[in-house]
This record gives structure tokens, C-alpha cells and sequence, in this order.
């Protein structure tokens, strides 16, 4: 399992409360001045990879540490829909005061994973990983690539210091023929020894610059999977071969067959879909044990 990236999550929890109960829930305040035992589970509405159970269970007891969690699926784990995720029994009052943070935690991050799930998949029988980008929310992204990697994918650079990534932008700030290859060896020259140097090419012209500078990772922008099984020709093993731009569940396929090392998809961060959950809460009768 992907190691869990706890500091991040502990911080993330403290921000999601922070802007929802920062003053108060004044609706549950206004309609009960007492405890109300209640029990509650979060239950998968469709086929999902949960993420995010983790930040789930710190929100629930931050609010409360007086409350009974049961975890049912762990982060990682496959649930069927219906499936019980997560049980909890304890004060009403707090049960609603932490749900909608648990929620989002829940739903956001085990939609990327799911979606993750989905594209490794889709290419399943091709040595190929599918990666994820830097296309995250702002103060979220170690628990977002968490995520991907819990759905089977493979993290990307986590900041701008992992690794060298020339694109167009940084080309089109060169402003010169061949700027693809003075790049390459710019980089060569200039960067700290152990990072991986990857380049964006956008043709076949600028994959033999690529070459010539010595590439580690040459990422082909935009491309379809014909050009893409050109390129692999071309390159023969001197650079891994990394894809990127208009990837979709459709399409990735046929671009894993093209002969890629790596497929490299912002969707799964930026555009996955939430996943479908609820929580019901219903008061404890009297007298009913409390479940383990």
C-alpha cells in the first residue's frame, strides 16, 4: 500500500474543520441542547477504490474523540456498492458536525483512485504505468498522489525540485533553432547529478534533438498513437518514451499499445469524478449494545 502521507492529512483535517465549524454549527446548535445517541455509516453508492478513510476517521474524532469508529474498508480496498465503508456510533450532534468534511475527504479522494483503478485497467497486458502530474489542488497534492497510488498508479514529480521537465513555455523562452537540444544540454550542464531529465517534444524532428541531448525521459505531447509508434521506432531504447495530452478511458488503450514506458494523465487529479457515498444517522434506541 502507498505510504500514507499523515502529516498532510492531519493538516488538510484541520483546514477542512477550520472552514466549516470554525464558528460553530449554529442549525445543530439551534435544535438539540443535549447528547443525542446516534449511529451512522457511510456506505458506497456505486464500485469504488476507497481513499481518503483515513482523513475520514481524524476528522470524525477531531470533532469528537469520544466517538466509535469501525473502519469496514480500508483506504485501498475495493467496496461494492452498498458496502458499509465506515461505522460510527456515538453523539449525534458530532456525527453532523464533522460529516461533510469526512465526506469530502472520502468522495474526492476515492474518485481519483477509482479513476486511477479504471486507466490501469484499460492497460492491463502492456508494460506501461500510468502517472499522474502536478495538476493538484493547492496544499493537496501529497494526499491526491496518495490517492492515484492507491488506485495502482505511479506518482509523477511531487515538486518543481524532482526532476527536470522542459516543456513548450520553457522552449519558447529560449527563442532558438534547435531549442530542444540546447535545452537537453543546458540542462545536462546546469542541473544537480541524479535528476531525471525529461523533455516535451511535440515532433519527430524534435525527438532526434531529444536523442542528440541526451534525454533521459522524452515526453511526446499530443500525439497519436501512430506518432507515437513512429517515435518509439526512432528512439529504440536510448530514452524511456513518456505520453501525454488528450489521454481519456477511450483512447488510452490504443496508446499503451503504441509502446510507451509511461502514460502521464492530469485527469486523474484535476477531473476525476467524486465517488457516489452517503451517510445515514439514525438515533440509538435505549437499551441497544453498541457495535464492534
Amino acid at each position: 500500500m502507498a505510504a500514507l502521507p499523515a502529516a498532510d492529512i492531519r493538516r488538510a483535517v484541520r483546514q477542512g474543520l477550520e472552514e466549516d465549524l470554525g464558528r460553530g454549527d449554529v442549525t445543530t446548535a439551534a435544535l438539540f441542547n443535549s447528547p443525542v445517541p446516534a449511529r451512522a455509516a457511510i456506505i458506497a453508492q456505486r464500485p469504488l477504490v476507497v481513499a481518503g478513510m483515513a482523513a475520514a476517521v481524524q476528522t470524525f474524532l477531531a470533532v469528537d474523540a469520544a466517538l466509535h469508529l469501525s473502519v469496514r474498508c480500508g483506504d485501498g480496498a475495493p467496496a461494492r456498492s452498498g458496502d458499509v465503508l465506515l461505522h460510527i456510533e456515538g453523539d449525534g450532534r458530532s456525527i453532523l458536525m464533522a460529516e461533510r468534511v469526512a465526506l469530502n475527504f472520502l468522495q474526492h479522494l476515492s474518485g481519483i483512485a477509482t479513476l486511477t483503478r479504471e486507466f490501469c485497467r484499460a492497460v492491463q497486458g502492456f508494460p506501461v504505468e500510468i502517472l499522474d502530474t502536478r495538476k493538484t489542488l493547492p496544499g493537496w497534492r501529497a494526499i491526491q498522489k496518495w490517492a492515484v497510488a492507491l488506485g495502482g498508479g505511479t506518482n509523477h514529480r511531487r515538486s518543481l525540485g524532482d526532476g527536470i521537465l522542459i516543456k513548450d513555455n520553457h522552449l519558447a523562452l529560449l527563442n532558438r533553432k534547435a531549442a530542444v537540444l540546447t535545452a537537453c544540454r543546458l540542462a545536462e550542464a546546469q542541473a544537480t547529478p541524479g535528476l531525471e531529465t525529461i523533455v516535451e517534444v511535440e515532433s519527430l524532428a524534435e525527438v532526434g534533438q531529444a536523442l542528440a541531448g541526451e534525454a533521459d525521459v522524452i515526453l511526446l505531447d499530443n500525439m497519436t498513437p501512430a506518432m507515437v509508434r513512429k517515435a518509439v521506432r526512432l528512439i529504440r531504447g536510448r530514452a524511456l518514451v513518456e505520453v501525454s495530452g488528450g489521454i481519456t478511458l477511450k483512447n488510452v488503450r490504443a496508446m499503451a499499445a503504441a509502446g510507451p514506458d509511461r502514460i502521464s494523465i492530469g485527469a486523474l487529479t484535476h477531473s476525476a469524478p467524486a465517488a457516489t457515498m452517503s451517510l445515514e444517522l439514525a438515533p440509538l434506541r435505549k437499551g441497544r449494545k453498541r457495535r464492534r
